[in-house]
């Protein structure tokens, strides 16, 4: 049985995170999975990730994988009544497109990835909640990085939009379903 797959989108702070963390709290999954996908590169981002951890309780596992998504998604989400949550494909573009975790790759390899991650999610079982970053919301980056990372961001929403079975937009801690 292929997953029941949700996108959760929204800016910055605006719950998305705090929202699937709830949801996986409130229902009967079992085991529940939480995929971690940043590095921790400064103090201030340690002490981001300690925060987040904090907010898990022991009915969590956390593995924390900031650079093969797909791969991990394949080798973690194989409960029919599991739970994982992906924490956040935003952090994980990044981390392709900048070197975080392992190496930069190039704008061909990165889709190449997408790619491979939209073939795994229908071989999965259980639930996947996707979090992510809505880019298409603020300015035109002023940078050719900040252009690539916005492109490559957007076109993975749109993907993973078109193949989840429901799409939630975060706005100030608010959930909007809008599929």
């Amino acid at each position: 049985m292929a997953p029941h797959l949700q996108l959760i989108l929204g800016g910055a702070r605006s719950g998305k995170s705090r929202y699937a963390l709830r949801q996986g709290n409130e229902a009967d999954f079992n085991p529940r999975l939480y995929l971690a996908t940043a590095s921790a590169g400064d103090e201030e981002m340690k002490s981001r990730i300690a925060q987040h951890r904090k907010e898990r309780d022991a009915s969590w596992q956390t593995v924390e994988e900031p650079y093969h998504l797909p791969e991990t998604l394949r080798q973690s989400a194989s409960h029919e009544k599991g739970l994982v949550i992906v924490d956040c494909t935003t952090l994980w573009v990044s981390n392709l497109l900048c070197g975080m975790g392992g190496k930069a790759l190039s704008i061909p390899e990165i889709k190449l990835e997408f790619e491979k991650l939209i073939q795994v999610l229908p071989r999965l079982k259980g639930n996947i909640f996707m979090v992510s970053n809505e880019v298409g919301l603020g300015i035109v980056p002023d940078n050719p990085l900040g252009r690539n990372f916005r492109d490559l961001q957007g076109d993975l929403n749109q993907t993973l939009a078109s193949i989840a079975n429901q799409v939630i937009l975060m706005a100030a801690g608010i959930p909007q379903k809008i599929k």
